[in-house]
């Protein structure tokens, strides 16, 4: 069975916050000419595909161009608001999984990625043999190497621009990975807690 296909009309263009010259610019010409099926027109209507829509709002010319069409319209705040809705609802819905690995094999990779990320500098235990360096730096570069593992999540925050909301989700994206990574890894809760704060 195939997929059913969702098109938008140019009136659920303006309410997602595009402009005419918007849609000119970046969507061009309309996918098909369907009919209205709420009102009988001899005209067709223009229709646009959903998911070329959503590809297009979330590329940055999108952004660049709602920013000089008037941030501040009705539309362009509604369609931001939601925007920003969706971003944190699938922040707080998407599972975070941690990787679960021996201490030993995790403090290996922690060391590991810090030398490649930091470069041997001396006196911070970069270099030479793998040992902890400073106290705590060991907990530390953990849970930077677990950050660094889990940063794939990041991708959540795609089809946030500037500052409509994005403080707000990376904020509570990163709260829900060190959460995350303080239940799979009790013995580093205290850092992670650290870091929420």
């Amino acid at each position: 069975m195939g997929s059913v296909l969702t098109y938008v009309t140019a009136a659920g263009l303006r309410q997602r916050g595009w402009t005419d010259a918007m849609v000119r610019e970046l969507l061009g010409e309309p996918d098909v000419q369907g009919r209205d099926p709420r009102r009988w027109s001899v005209a067709p209507v223009p229709l646009y595909l959903l998911a070329r829509v959503e590809a297009v709002e979330r590329a940055p010319e999108f952004a660049a161009c709602a920013a000089v069409a008037g941030p501040g319209s009705a539309a362009a705040r509604a369609a931001a608001h939601k925007r920003r809705e969706a971003v944190l609802a699938a922040i707080r819905a998407e599972p975070i999984r941690v990787p679960v690995l021996p201490g030993p094999e995790l403090e290996r990779r922690a060391v590991r990625h810090r030398r490649l990320t930091a470069g041997d500098r001396p006196g911070d235990g970069g270099g030479g043999g793998p040992g902890p360096g400073p106290a705590g730096a060991l907990v530390r570069w953990q849970v930077d190497y677990l950050r660094h593992a889990l940063g794939r999540y990041d991708t959540l925050l795609d089809g946030l621009f500037g500052a409509t909301g994005r403080a707000e989700a990376e904020r509570l994206l990163r709260r829900r990975v060190y959460e995350a990574i303080a239940r799979a890894y009790p013995r580093l809760a205290a850092e992670c807690r650290r870091r929420i704060r």
